[in-house]
């Protein structure tokens, strides 16, 4: 009968904790997408906005955002002819100055040049967005040019997460002002297979972002890690949005409203649910044996129409 009355009370432990728990998501998620906030983001962090990899998807689109609310832009990604597009549409559309800086990110020796274009600008807001994936899942030693993608993916995905923020950062804490909006991803969440690197290299993006706001926030910084799950553009090969997949400008337009309420966030009502399941209810296990699938199911088509075309 102890034995019993043991487990009854364990039970109700249980079910104690994970309805506090779902009481909790719920009253945040209220908060988050429920209730009306005032936006913090714009030029009263600062005047210039710095976007890395802005010449398409989510880049492209927060730096539209910024434009709209006032801000002036500073466009950096690899080709100065997108970047003239970009630059002059976002000129004409949101009367606001743009500027461009042309480097490949997959260099380590570009820094000199971002730190020379960047002198003198009082900035607000800066945006790590550039990034890079696989061409498709593959296992570790299986990937092609693999010392290439290894060099690329760190240098893109994590140098430039932390080099860009070393230059911009002293101005914001000289200011006592500023957000950093570093743009991780889901897989960063928790070990996705077959996308190893591109998983680890998101997961340093969201540890180094969450640890930074930490440092900082009592300086009046706001740094957020932004994990979104498949987000229409170029990078995930997905052309029309759909109910879980949001356009970028969709995505970025209510991420953008998060900032100052969530240093970190999967950016979008539908993304948040599905990153409280990942994160509360799914075992780790039964997560990655799930991604080893469907990843090797990617792989499966990929390689078959290769071959095809």
């Amino acid at each position: 009968m102890e034995s019993y009355g043991f487990l009854y009370w364990v039970g109700v432990s249980t079910v104690a904790y994970l309805s506090l728990r779902l009481s909790y998501r719920l009253f945040s998620a209220f908060r988050v997408w429920g209730l009306a906030h005032k936006d913090v983001v714009g030029p009263a962090l600062g005047q210039w906005a710095v976007v890395t990899g802005s010449t398409d998807g989510i880049g492209r689109s927060y730096a539209e955002e910024l434009a709209k609310r006032g801000m002036k832009i500073v466009l950096v990604s690899r080709s100065q002819e997108k970047l003239k597009e970009v630059a002059n549409n976002i000129r004409e559309k949101f009367n606001v100055e743009t500027r461009t800086v042309a480097v490949d990110f997959g260099e380590t020796d570009i820094y000199n040049k971002i730190e020379a274009s960047l002198t003198g600008l009082e900035i607000g807001v800066l945006v790590n967005n550039v990034g890079m994936s696989y061409e498709y899942p593959e296992y570790f030693l299986d990937i092609p040019d693999l010392d290439n993608t290894i060099r690329k993916l760190i240098n893109i995905n994590i140098f430039s997460v932390c080099k860009m923020t070393q230059l911009v950062l002293p101005g914001m804490v000289k200011r006592s002002k500023g957000a950093i909006l570093n743009i991780s991803s889901a897989s960063g969440m928790l070990p996705t297979p077959l996308l190893t690197i591109y998983s680890a290299t998101k997961a340093f993006v969201d540890f180094f972002s969450q640890s930074l706001h930490m440092e900082y926030r009592s300086k009046g910084i706001i740094v957020q890690s932004v994990l979104p799950f498949f987000v229409a553009t170029k990078l995930a090969k997905i052309r029309k949005p759909t109910f879980d997949k949001p356009s970028a400008q969709a995505f970025v337009k209510s991420a953008i409203k998060t900032v100052g309420l969530q240093s970190r966030t999967n950016g979008y009502p539908v993304h948040a649910m599905m990153g409280w399941f990942l994160a509360d209810l799914m075992p780790s296990w039964l997560y990655t044996k799930l991604s080893l699938s469907l990843n090797k199911g990617t792989k499966a088509r990929y390689l078959k129409k290769h071959k095809k075309a």
